[in-house]
């Protein structure tokens, strides 16, 4: 993923434009509110919260494009559960690759937003030239790149992290369970009787 450094270029012209950005707050949102890390979401509800089909998210995992961080799926029956950036990011890939953008460079950016940091995230704007995809953590950059030519579409992920966070509210959510809890798998009665059987 190649990604633009916005020193020593300003103008008087992007710092207006920058200005007018930050002014608006459309690209960079600070206030955001981070989901404990335990919560996951299972796929169907992964599936409407990013807007994909079961199909794609299945493929996705399978391929290790995103794969689910708050529980993988285990054999039969296991459910995988999806956090709250899991999600973020499925839904970032959709909509690369609805803009044309190679599974290549989406696999490159996926890479890189793994390092960030959940808050990070919400403050990166990624652009694209439909072939590239560059990120953004300033107006200033953005502004760079558009000048430049290489930005023709922009992702600004606090926008993203607000559209989730917004599906997600109405959506079933569970906690992930420890194997000697049985308080924790209210729903999953067959394991529940299992361990019941194994206790005595």
């Amino acid at each position: 993923m190649a990604v633009s450094s916005g020193e020593g270029k300003a103008t008087p012209d992007r710092h207006i434009a920058s200005r007018r950005a930050g002014e608006q707050g459309l690209l960079f949102d600070t206030q955001v509110s981070v989901p404990p890390e335990d919560v996951g979401y299972r796929g169907p509800t992964a599936c409407a919260a990013a807007g994909i089909t079961y199909r794609q998210l299945d493929y996705w995992a399978r391929t290790k494009l995103v794969e689910p961080s708050v529980r993988a799926a285990h054999g039969s029956g296991s459910q995988r559960l999806y956090s709250f950036r899991d999600i973020l990011v499925l839904k970032v890939v959709k909509r690369l690759l609805d803009t044309g953008v190679s599974l290549q460079q989406i696999r490159t950016a996926v890479m890189h937003l793994r390092d960030r940091g959940v808050r990070d995230l919400a403050q990166i704007t990624l652009m694209s030239d439909g072939v590239s995809v560059y990120e953004c953590t300033s107006a200033d950059e953005v502004v760079d790149l558009l000048q430049g030519g290489q930005g023709v579409f922009g992702i600004a992920l606090g926008r993203v992290w607000q559209e989730v966070e917004g599906s997600l509210a109405d959506l079933p959510a569970e906690r992930a369970a420890t194997d000697d809890d049985p308080d924790e798998h209210p729903h999953d009665e067959l394991a529940n009787r299992r361990r019941a059987r194994r206790t005595g």
